[in-house]
């Protein structure tokens, strides 16, 4: 049995939930998600409540299936009530970012200003050196997090780049100089 995949999904009140054999969509205030099925996975709702379960649960590969696509779900309807945010920090001299219309505008010390077109279902806000991604799928908000950390990751010596809001960022020690005598 999948400790996670055996777990019930409650419904809270305002979510729509359509269950069909390949697909189940989520409707709520934030907005609508669809999640495809594999064929081997089940999902039954009853009064308010999401069930997930798969053909063979003593099989290891379909174990895996089962707690991935109860997951998958969960996170669905928490994202269309809720949402997800992921704060992301920069840190160096002269590094900053700016929304013009519906682009990401990055100056991390490069030649040339970044623009990273924000996709559909995110809202994107900068406030100072600190950029907030929203939105209703977990996935979506986690990979443009990704991508705009990946423009310039911070760095071990002085921490210089951009880091989510959270992340330690490991310093070394710069070089020692001895002194010259003799």
């Amino acid at each position: 049995m999948s400790k996670i995949g055996k777990k019930i999904i409650a419904i809270p009140s305002g979510v729509e939930v359509a269950v069909a054999p390949t697909e189940v969509k989520i409707k709520g205030p934030k907005g609508e998600s669809v999640v495809a099925l594999h064929p081997k996975v089940a999902v039954t709702a009853a009064d308010n409540t999401l069930s997930v379960s798969v053909k063979n649960p003593d099989d290891r590969r379909q174990k895996a299936l089962w707690g991935t696509f109860r997951s998958l779900i969960a996170n669905a309807v928490t994202g269309v009530t809720a949402g997800f945010e992921k704060k992301l920090d920069i840190v160096g001299v002269g590094y900053k970012a700016q929304m013009s219309a519906d682009k990401l505008i990055l100056n991390l010390g490069y030649s040339h200003p970044i623009e990273l077109a924000v996709p559909a279902g995110l809202d994107v806000k900068v406030e100072k050196n600190t950029i907030t991604v929203n939105g209703f799928d977990k996935q979506a908000v986690g990979e443009f997090a990704a991508l705009v950390r990946s423009q310039r990751k911070p760095e071990p010596y002085k921490g210089k780049g951009v880091k989510y809001q959270n992340e330690v960022v490991r310093r070394k020690a710069g070089k020692v100089v001895k002194a010259v005598g003799g």
